[in-house]
């Protein structure tokens, strides 16, 4: 796996950020925050950002949306009881399908990076993204800070 580009360790580079705690039940045998609970607390942040981008009251009631890809580098240990910040962002806008990126954050530095591709499919087939949910992608991307 590839290491993350350097912009991505920087929190300054995504438009949204949430603060989640951890759980003493997030840990593993050795005391750091275990695969699962990462994986959680990056699925969290990521259905918020979605929540921002498919506003539940404008979509179509056939309109679905799916995790076609999932991928987490770990970069470095997470420790309970301290909570974890979040930066998420838009990274790509395809036809139908989008990815998101993120970066968590433990007292200052980056323990982790996550990408994730979201296909939207429309009465079972992909189809071209709404004009309003690629104008909320682009008003949410990520970007290298300046």
């Amino acid at each position: 796996m590839a290491k993350p580009e350097g912009w991505r360790l920087n929190p300054a580079s995504y438009p949204v950020h949430d603060s989640m705690q951890t759980r003493f039940q997030d840990l593993d045998l050795n005391g750091h925050l275990n695969n699962v609970a990462f994986a959680a607390l990056f699925e969290s942040g990521r259905v918020l950002m979605n929540r921002r981008v498919r506003r539940f009251d404008e979509q179509p009631a056939n309109e679905r949306t799916m995790v076609a890809a999932v991928e987490i580098n770990y970069l470095a240990e997470g420790h309970f009881p301290d909570p974890v910040d979040l930066a998420t962002g838009i990274g790509r806008i395809g036809t139908s399908s989008w990815s998101i990126v993120q970066a968590m954050f433990q007292k200052g530095r980056c323990i982790a990076t996550c990408d994730t591709v979201v296909v939207c499919r429309t009465d079972g087939a992909a189809k071209p993204l709404r004009a309003g949910m690629v104008a909320e992608l682009e008003a949410n991307l990520a970007h290298p800070a300046d």
